[in-house]
């Protein structure tokens, strides 16, 4: 993907080199609540990720009768200056840095088209171990997004992790991977993240799985929708790229990997296959309202 001559985000800052010790327990993050731990890690198989809430059940936000986007209050505010030094320790730091600017262009385009404004997600570096406003950062985690402070939390060894381990290779699917927890950003600003919590809470567990899948899927359909709106920037076989590291990452790839069988009712990101069509749905249109994984049948 060509973002050698891009910007770099604003939005970024850095914790690495950080001592955050072996605390780290779930932070309320000023909500009054416990946070929901559920799943929206990139891979690395029954690990889990913050992320509070889920989609409302039969509402797409772009589809046409939608809530208008207030987003949440929380700043992701950083400064230019630690930004830019974040964004200037390595080459994955900067193409990370790179891809979230393309990101935030992009959704605000989108937002505009639509009468809304975008309010961009601030990006924390981390190396081993962190600190979010939804509790402890740690590698093993993958990297995910906090909607109590409206950060995307990445511990770029998660890069070598996607190329060696699940043979996700590529800068297209490093730019998945932070285009997919945008995704989860705008469903935090569109106020549906918060609503689908709540339908969360008023069924069992498979149910809630369930919920969770279609959320997943919406963030991949996001993605996509980014890609699109960059078609110019793509080079040959980033859309293949992507599309491995959707299906490396799929629930029954990593579940037959890791335990020799398949557990759908257990799915929280949904299968290979799932998770590789709404990927190129997004791509294929550049239209969120696409992604409406919550009407029929994923």
């Amino acid at each position: 993907m060509r973002l050698d001559d891009y910007r770099t985000s604003d939005n970024v800052g850095d914790q690495r080199g950080q001592d955050f010790g072996g605390g780290g327990g779930l932070g309320g993050g000023g909500l009054g609540l416990i946070l929901s731990l559920v799943g929206s890690r990139f891979g690395l198989g029954g690990i889990v990720v913050v992320v509070i809430g889920a989609m409302l059940l039969g509402i797409n936000p772009f589809g046409g009768g939608g809530r208008q986007a207030a987003g949440p209050a929380t700043s992701t505010a950083i400064g230019q200056n630690a930004a830019a030094r974040a964004c200037a320790v390595d080459a994955a730091s900067r193409f990370s840095c790179q891809v979230l600017a393309s990101t935030e262009d992009s959704w605000a385009r989108i937002f505009a088209e639509r009468g809304q404004s975008y309010r961009p997600a601030g990006f924390i570096f981390y190396d081993g171990r962190g600190q979010s406003g939804c509790g402890a950062a740690q590698a093993a985690m993958g990297p995910f997004y906090c909607p109590s402070d409206n950060r995307i939390y990445l511990d770029t060894s998660f890069y070598a992790e996607l190329q060696n381990r699940f043979g996700a290779a590529g800068d297209f699917a490093q730019a998945y991977v932070i285009a997919h927890e945008v995704g989860h950003h705008v469903q935090a600003l569109t106020g549906v993240l918060e609503q689908a919590r709540a339908a969360q809470a008023r069924t069992d567990a498979r149910g809630g799985n369930r919920i969770q899948v279609r959320v997943e899927l919406q963030a991949d359909c996001y993605a996509g929708v980014w890609a699109a709106r960059n078609r110019d920037r793509l080079e040959p076989g980033d859309i293949e790229e992507g599309l491995r590291a959707a299906a490396a990452i799929g629930d029954d790839t990593l579940q037959r990997a890791a335990q020799g069988r398949v557990v759908p009712e257990s799915f929280t990101h949904g299968s290979a296959a799932e998770r590789q069509t709404w990927l190129k749905r997004g791509l294929d249109s550049g239209d969120p309202a696409v992604c409406d994984t919550f009407t029929g049948a994923v």
